[in-house]
């Protein structure tokens, strides 16, 4: 787990698991909740931590793509769309992220 806190790109992926974590939250139960419960109280923080989140992952994704040369066409531009879907930033760690985290040998 440490190799994560070593790299731009594992923070990213940190942040990709919590993001998509936090949106799973927010739309499969806090949402439900303040319509069939009518108590918006899970959304109110929910939301405000998965907008934080969100904000984060678009700055680091954009500073990595940045840092790694990444092409937008090609690859940063799939890797912010991840996050506006359930499970995308799931998808994308396994089918990008993952394959560009070379963790340091420390």
């Amino acid at each position: 787990m440490k190799h994560y806190f070593n790299t731009n790109i594992g923070r990213l992926r940190i942040l990709a698991f919590l993001e998509g974590i936090s949106l799973l939250l927010l739309v499969f139960i806090a949402v439900p909740i303040k319509y069939i419960l009518l108590n918006p109280t899970l959304v109110k923080w929910v939301g405000q931590i998965h907008g934080i989140l969100f904000i984060l992952f678009i700055f680091n994704t954009l500073k990595v793509g940045v840092e790694e040369r990444w092409s937008f066409k090609k690859t940063t531009w799939k890797v912010i769309l991840a996050c506006f879907i359930p499970f995308g930033t799931f998808y994308i760690d396994t089918k990008i992220l993952a394959k560009v985290h070379k963790p340091s040998a420390h």
